[in-house]
């Protein structure tokens, strides 16, 4: 059994209201709900909040808010994996026990089906502890630039500062949508980067963090773009 567990707290402050502010045409939280539904992976899919007003909107679109997550576990500083935790403690206790669970993101508008089905079949064929998405670096993280004090620009690795960009390795990072995780293991390890973790890498113009407003407007200028060209409804 496959459960979806989505994290979608209510107090976030550098976007009030983020998890449930229009996005597109509809509440952001719902691009998550309709990706889970439309994979057509998941026997439950769970949205884990303190807020009443999001899980009002969770249910309207389809998912499930079986319990209220505790405040301890609703602050800025919650490790995601805490929230999982405790999503699958709280199933077990009701004798719901799957092998596999999705914790996706409420702020993930360009996740796709066919993404998730893609890292739900990688854990099958490799039997990795966890799978999730990642995207590659416009520009080498090895090249990278820091400002100190003084105002001085210095490279965070002079030992590359000659070394040409194609002879560096190819970085990725997270692309902060969602993570496929073997209960087991992750109830005994408690990570999700797990050492063995596997990558569905996704292309660059369909990854975008939203923490901030200016990466809020930036997500939807792409998903316009995006529906231009077709390439998302």
């Amino acid at each position: 059994m496959n459960i979806a567990i989505i994290p979608a707290r209510g107090g976030s402050k550098r976007i009030p209201g983020k998890n449930i502010r229009p996005f597109a045409g509809q509440p952001m939280l719902a691009w998550s709900i309709q990706a889970a539904e439309a994979s057509g992976l998941f026997a439950r899919i769970i949205v884990s909040t303190d807020s009443e007003e999001i899980a009002a909107v969770a249910r309207q679109y389809g998912a499930e808010v079986p319990f209220v997550r505790p405040a301890e576990l609703a602050d800025d500083f919650t490790p995601t994996a805490e929230v999982v935790l405790h999503a699958l403690e709280w199933l077990a206790g009701e004798g719901t026990k799957p092998e596999r669970v999705c914790c996706l993101y409420a702020t993930a508008p360009f996740v796709r089906a066919g993404f998730l089905r893609q890292g739900y079949e990688l854990m099958q064929q490799t039997d990795a502890a966890s799978v999730f998405p990642v995207a590659s670096y416009p520009a080498s993280p090895f090249r990278a630039l820091t400002i100190g004090q003084d105002g001085r620009l210095a490279m965070l690795w002079p030992e590359h500062e000659l070394t040409r960009s194609n002879d560096l390795p190819e970085a990725y990072h997270d692309a902060g949508q969602f993570y496929w995780l073997d209960v087991a293991r992750f109830r005994r390890d408690k990570k999700i980067y797990a050492c063995d973790a596997r990558p569905v890498v996704l292309p660059r113009r369909l990854v975008q963090d939203i923490d901030t407003l200016e990466d809020w407007r930036t997500a939807e200028a792409m998903h316009q773009a995006l529906r231009m060209t077709g390439e998302i409804a």
